[in-house]
């Protein structure tokens, strides 16, 4: 077994785990990434963020999605075979590894394949081709989350499968259940329907999405049935099985649901099976996840924990924002608490993003608020590439006028919601949207539409 040394051990080789070996490399310290899977990446990479969306767009352009507006509902689903979807999606995966390990050898980060598991809180064992014992000073578990398995569902990668199973099926199903009207769920389930799949959400509540503002909730729900989705809410599930060359669905209230192939996405776990937290005095909290303080600091002061296998946020973005502010206060360098104040992307067809307040938290609050709305068919953009449906939500005080959501729904909403974020980062008016000239014809003056709409309404009352 080979001794080394480094003054910064990450484990995991995800977004979070990127950054955090980069920003204590920027120091000038010494680090080593250990990455149990043959491929750099982590699931976000390989089986989860990156694979998902490169699926969603090589689905969009293949089936030729959004000329649909321009023909109307007679318009022929063009057929996209299995192979043409992972044809694009392994390039997408090829260059994104390659250049991961560009970025790793250009800040002289040393990269080992293996198992790694703590033997103490200063050591950590790697097994693999070759085996290794290595001394640090600090540790970073960002080991990632993965599909939550309950036993009694018979996963057989062929049929009844998790979201990572699902990237290996040899062939487009005609139908599919999908289990969980979360973000994964609900992604993977409007990507299917646009490929021509008769797709079906099964979840216990009664809408999709509920984290989204209702009203975009209710946008989203009406945009899914519109390309075929069904969603079925408020049922609870009391037994998966496989039935032949199809899966069964048996509801606690007696129904029955079936399709050729079912995805299950009804949570994620801290996937830490193989790394002996408990030597060191770690345990998951009750969620299934690594505790840490606002530091990402866990029990054991000298090693740290950031991204999916912290929990929520769980998103690629925090993730790497988590690994980097961890780093930093490892090393003494100055940093900052994590924020409470980002974007969210859903790369549903159509995609969703948010920044704020949604409408209900603000009546919670009892926060006086108005709302300026800018329907996609107002913007000659959307009218220009195809008429897609689509809403800009931008919700602000009604007597200070300072903006304290922004909610869109449709075409490039996860790029245009950062403009929305830098100015509600400055404490912007609603008025700032207004006094700004935009770019004509883009989505971005969807901004400049949903002000004047809710600036209007003021003015009127008053």
């Amino acid at each position: 077994m080979e001794e080394l040394c480094a003054d910064f051990v990450v484990i995991g080789s995800g977004p979070a785990g990127q950054k955090a070996a980069i920003q204590a490399a920027k120091f000038g310290k010494s680090v080593i990434v250990i990455e149990k899977d043959a491929h750099p990446g982590g699931a976000s990479l390989n089986s989860g963020t990156i694979p998902s969306k490169s699926l969603r767009e090589a689905i969009l352009d293949l089936t030729d999605f959004y000329k649909h507006s321009f023909y109307a509902q007679n318009r022929t689903l063009k057929e996209v075979s299995i192979n043409d979807l992972n044809f694009r999606l392994n390039k997408v995966l090829e260059e994104q590894r390659k250049m991961l390990i560009r970025q790793f050898e250009k800040n002289g980060i040393l990269l080992l394949h293996g198992n790694a598991a703590f033997e103490d809180a200063g050591h950590l064992l790697i097994e693999g081709s070759s085996n290794y014992r290595i001394t640090a000073d600090f540790f970073l578990i960002a080991t990632g989350s993965k599909p939550r398995n309950p036993t009694n569902v018979p996963f057989d990668n062929e049929k009844i499968l998790d979201s990572t199973r699902l990237l290996s099926i040899d062939h487009v199903p005609k139908t599919l259940i999908v289990l969980g009207g979360g973000i994964i769920g609900s992604e993977y389930a409007s990507f299917f329907a646009a490929l021509g799949t008769e797709v079906t959400v099964i979840d216990k509540r009664e809408h999709l999405l509920p984290l989204l503002d209702t009203e975009i909730g209710m946008h989203l729900q009406k945009a899914l049935t519109d390309i075929g989705l069904k969603v079925l809410g408020r049922k609870e599930v009391d037994e998966i099985s496989r039935e032949g060359d199809h899966v069964k669905v048996t509801f606690k209230d007696g129904g029955e649901q079936e399709a050729e192939m079912l995805l299950y996405a009804l949570g994620r776990e801290a996937n830490v099976d193989d790394l002996r937290i408990e030597n060191v005095g770690i345990s998951l909290n009750r969620a299934g996840f690594v505790p840490v303080n606002a530091l990402f600091q866990t029990v054991v002061p000298n090693i740290y924990a950031a991204g999916d296998v912290i929990g929520g946020p769980a998103l690629a973005a925090t993730s790497m924002e988590q690994g980097r502010l961890a780093a930093r206060h490892a090393f003494g360098a100055q940093t900052h608490h994590f924020p409470t104040f980002y974007p969210i992307g859903i790369y549903t067809i159509p995609e969703i993003s948010s920044c704020g307040y949604t409408e209900n938290q603000l009546k919670e609050l009892g926060f006086r608020y108005e709302i300026g709305r800018a329907y996609y068919y107002e913007i000659a953009r959307n009218l220009i590439v195809g008429n897609d449906p689509g809403m800009f939500k931008i919700l602000f005080h009604a007597d200070t006028l300072e903006i304290l959501g922004i909610h869109i729904i449709g075409r490039a909403a996860t790029e245009v919601i950062h403009i929305g974020q830098v100015a509600m980062s400055f404490n912007a008016r609603i008025d700032y949207f207004i006094d700004q000239v935009f770019n004509y014809p883009t989505y971005a003056e969807g901004y400049r539409i949903a002000a004047l709409n809710g600036f209007n309404k003021i003015r009127h009352k008053k």
